[in-house]
């Protein structure tokens, strides 16, 4: 597969979708498009003029807290998306333009139709840059979790400090596997890269973020629509 670009897609309650749209603006240094679909529940953070291609959107979902997956944009969805469950992914709906399919370990992911998208926007020196989508994945299914998306992407694989993680390094949106320790559904979120992590996370404390726990390299948030993320100790 060439995956010619990536979504971070935003998945929060209907009920917060508002709230979710206003935060992630602010922190991203973007402004919120139309709303779109049958009930106003997609929206797309939109880098202002001059500043990059968007590469993050937001989705009101009707069951559970939400959390985040991830829209990879190529020029054939049909083929792709056929490529996809030859290696172990799940059809759950399609259209024209799009595919939405679930991975071996029960991430559901999208494929999408790529529309020209090349300049990836910088980000935010206060609010670090949006950049990564880590899968949160059982030990169970992890082993299987990774060589799917490596071969599904073609994305390299850039080594971890820690063995729990495993890296596969792109632009504008990468991700990151993360192996739990124990059995469970999968689950996702967004993670920031900060140059300066308590002085970012100071930031998005004033923005309306409440601070959950310190981990070794990172931080982990919630935003004001009740979505776990986390600043993350890299260079943006």
């Amino acid at each position: 597969m060439t995956v010619r670009w990536a979504y971070a897609f935003i998945d929060r309650p209907y009920g917060r979708f508002g709230a979710a749209c206003d935060f992630w603006a602010r922190v991203t240094g973007t402004r919120r498009s139309e709303l779109r679909g049958d009930r106003g529940q997609f929206a797309t953070l939109v880098p202002y003029a001059g500043e990059g291609d968007p590469c993050v959107k937001v989705q009101g979902v009707a069951d559970g807290p939400g959390g985040a997956h991830l829209d990879l944009a190529v020029d054939d969805v049909p083929g792709e998306s056929a490529r996809a469950c030859a290696l172990g992914a799940r059809p759950v709906f399609s259209e024209d333009g799009l595919a939405v399919l679930r991975s071996p370990g029960g991430h559901l992911f999208c494929l999408v139709s790529w529309l020209g998208e090349r300049v990836v926007p910088a980000g935010t020196e206060r609010a670090g840059r949006l950049d990564q989508v880590c899968l949160d994945t059982a030990p169970g299914v992890y082993a299987a979790e990774v060589d799917f998306w490596a071969a599904l992407t073609g994305w390299p694989e850039e080594p971890c400090v820690s063995p729990e993680f495993r890296l596969l390094k792109a632009s504008p949106v990468q991700l990151l596997l993360q192996r739990l320790d124990t059995e469970g559904p999968p689950s996702a979120h967004l993670d920031l890269a900060c140059a300066e992590p308590s002085r970012v996370r100071e930031w998005h404390l004033a923005a309306g973020a409440e601070l959950v726990r310190v981990g070794r390299f990172w931080s982990v948030m919630r935003d004001p629509s009740g979505g776990l993320y986390c600043l993350t100790d890299r260079m943006p």
